[in-house]
């Protein structure tokens, strides 16, 4: 049997019960400011036995990557094999094991190394069965940060994440600078960590779930956003919750930056912050980072600077508050970075956000339809709504989680014409709707009968939003999946 740990400098190192004590048989070095390089992760992880659980988007990715650094493999994922499509077939061409149907103990025989999918929770018996035996359990962030030469922008956060991340990298494209935007966004990052050079940045979206799960994992920059109760079923506590997102500033130093979001002050101010520190404020000015003043956008180098004009906010194309916030994240970041002022102001005026996110669908009969499924929580939600100024028909409910619902129900109040409500969480989002004193309340069994629901009650000059307040898993594979079936059922219109 063999017994895995991780150096707190930062290299993983693989001892066998059969060695003498402190010896090492298998070891990398730590990374400096550049990161590690392929050569020497290849010599990290040939032979080690490495069990990745979940065989999602980001599970593959890692296992090939392990594969390609000579691991030996196994994936394991609880779904029966029939539901998990054409890359169970191109993982064992590779030579990858497999097992489906669930997660029996004796997968962890030999193992050295566990990669858990983020979204399986630590009280599994497996990953229990795995820590008992001191089996390092971690996130596929942490294996493809470990081998990465390339620098990591880390972006996190309750809400934003997606638009932030997209708004940076768009910064980078017009800066004429080679970046990447992986991560929660879509692209595994597990996919890039070899490929990216030195000179490219791998903007990074991180969620709560990848950040708990790692170890040495160290962006060069990064930002928290924002922190709103959220996940709340997975993490079981707002303490669990809030600790598992300052995971993102636990292994910066000196020589690296950290934004923060000044507005926020308890989201981050625990936290033992060694880097660099830059803030944001829509409220007023900070010493060092992005700011506004009256009309503008503006950024600040230090207490002797007094504040250079980033771009007037008339200019900013994204809408509402909270795209304010995402802006002048995205300002701060790609600032740090290194990306020329020009290019940033003109991402800011030409940007007009992401799919998924307040996309803009179409317009039957004066009714104008938009797209929020990414608002998988209520603060998301309610910034949505708030956005607009016109009567609204709103779509909400997905996957019961036990949220307060008090905050949506107040942004519901005399902004809200209809809502029509999906999902395990439908009866809680129609409570909600009647104690904010909305006039029509529906149910619907499918997304597809909400949208014709919503159609009927809207009249013109008013917007359709379906923007959950949930999470899409009850109904859907992804919140993506949602929009999309959304977005063609408005086309069916």
């Amino acid at each position: 049997m063999f017994m895995a740990i991780l150096c707190s400098a930062g290299a993983w190192v693989f001892h066998s019960a059969d060695d003498a004590p402190g010896r090492e048989n298998i070891r990398g070095r730590a990374h400096g400011a550049a990161g590690g390089n392929g050569e020497g992760c290849r010599v990290r992880f040939a032979g080690v036995s490495v069990l990745v659980l979940g065989l999602a988007r980001s599970g593959a990715s890692v296992a090939r990557l392990l594969h390609g650094l000579g691991a030996r493999v196994t994936v394991s994922d609880a779904r029966p094999e029939e539901e998990l499509g054409e890359q169970v077939g191109v993982l064992r061409r590779l030579g990858v094991r497999t097992e489906f149907g669930g997660h029996p103990a004796e997968l962890l025989d030999g193992v050295r190394l566990v990669v858990k999918n983020p979204g399986i929770p630590y009280d599994r018996p497996i990953i229990q069965a795995a820590l008992a035996r001191e089996i390092p359990v971690v996130t596929e962030v942490e294996v493809a940060g470990a081998v990465a030469r390339a620098p990591i922008m880390g972006i996190t956060g309750s809400n934003g994440k997606t638009t932030t991340t997209s708004l940076v990298a768009e910064m980078f494209r017009l800066a004429g600078m080679p970046a990447l935007a992986v991560g929660n966004i879509g692209t595994p990052l597990s996919d890039s960590a070899l490929s990216a050079g030195e000179d490219t940045w791998l903007v990074t979206e991180l969620s709560s779930f990848q950040l708990q799960g790692t170890v040495d994992f160290h962006p060069r920059i990064a930002a928290l956003l924002n922190i709103y109760p959220a996940h709340l079923d997975y993490h079981g506590t707002m303490d669990d919750y809030m600790a598992a997102k300052m995971k993102i500033f636990a292994n910066q130093t000196a020589q690296d930056v950290a934004v923060v979001n000044a507005d926020q002050p308890g989201a981050w101010q625990a936290a033992d912050l060694r880097a660099q520190v830059w803030r944001v404020s829509l409220k007023g000015a900070v010493e060092r980072g992005v700011y506004v003043d009256g009309p503008a956008l503006v950024q600040r180098g230090g207490q002797d600077d007094s504040g250079k004009p980033i771009a007037a906010l008339d200019d900013i194309a994204l809408p509402g508050r909270h795209n304010l916030e995402n802006a002048a994240m995205a300002s701060a970041l790609a600032l740090a970075a290194g990306v020329a002022p020009g290019a940033v102001a003109e991402a800011l005026a030409t940007f007009r956000g992401v799919e998924h996110r307040t996309e803009y669908v179409r317009t039957v009969d004066g009714v104008r339809f938009f797209n929020d499924s990414k608002a998988t929580n209520p603060t998301a939600a309610i910034q949505a709504l708030t956005s607009f100024g016109d009567p609204l028909v709103v779509i909400l409910g997905g996957l019961e989680r036990g949220d307060d619902l008090g905050t949506l129900a107040a942004a519901l109040a005399g902004r809200v014409r209809a809502v029509v409500a999906i999902g395990e969480s439908a009866p809680r989002m129609e409570a909600a709707a009647r104690a904010a004193g909305v006039a029509q309340v529906a149910r619907a069994a499918t997304l597809e009968e909400a949208v014709t629901l919503a159609r009927a009650a809207a009249q013109s000059g008013d917007v359709v939003l379906l923007s959950p307040a949930a999470a899409s898993w009850d109904m859907f594979s992804s919140y993506e999946e949602r929009g999309r079936i959304f977005k063609q059922a408005v086309h069916m219109l």
